[in-house]
């Protein structure tokens, strides 16, 4: 199975991304050399030992690594960044991240969920394709959370905006775009 895209993944999607303290060392970044292993650190084992394992090449195509029986498809960790972010992302997620990645406007009304329990780490909380940090700005470190995408904007009213935010509680990424997604620590 072959998914073109013009841009590499990046954590940040689902996402993609988010903050919470992350510790220097985590259990995605002790399994590096192996991509099912740093994979399934995101979900659930009783999910994550039945999805699919996809690897993200640099350009932007996706190579199966293990072909899955249920509805996730579960990512490595991206060493394009400094922290761990794995994640799983069931079929409507998927969907969602691809249309991130391709720079397509994401249908809002077909909400999906993402894994990212091994936490994650984006350069930016305000856009969505910052590959690094702007000036003076550092990682957003998320620790584990849950991510919920494709949701209308009336659905984040009340949650949290700011460019900084608190990763310690639910606040919402890339608010104002498109991709804007509920971020929610589970930790």
């Amino acid at each position: 199975m072959t998914i073109r895209a013009t841009l590499p993944l990046t954590p940040s999607m689902l996402a993609v991304a988010t903050a919470l303290a992350v510790a220097p060392c985590s259990t995605a970044l002790a399994f590096a050399p192996d991509p099912i292993r740093s994979a399934e650190s995101a979900a659930p084992r009783a999910i994550a030992a039945k999805a699919s394992v996809m690897l993200m090449n640099a350009d932007g195509s996706m190579k199966q690594l293990r072909k899955g029986s249920n509805n996730f498809i579960c990512l490595p960790d991206n060493p394009a960044t400094p922290g761990p972010d794995p994640m799983c992302a069931d079929a409507n997620a998927m969907e969602w991240v691809m249309q991130w990645v391709g720079r397509k406007a994401p249908n809002q009304n077909k909400p999906g969920f993402m894994y990212m329990l091994a936490g994650g780490t984006d350069a930016s909380n305000t856009d969505p394709w910052a590959k690094t940090p702007s000036p003076g700005e550092d990682w957003v470190h998320t620790g584990a959370h849950v991510m919920l995408v494709g949701i209308s904007p009336q659905t984040l009213a009340g949650y949290p905006k700011a460019p900084r935010p608190d990763t310690r509680e639910a606040y919402v990424m890339w608010a104002g775009t498109p991709y804007a997604h509920l971020m929610l620590p589970v930790r």
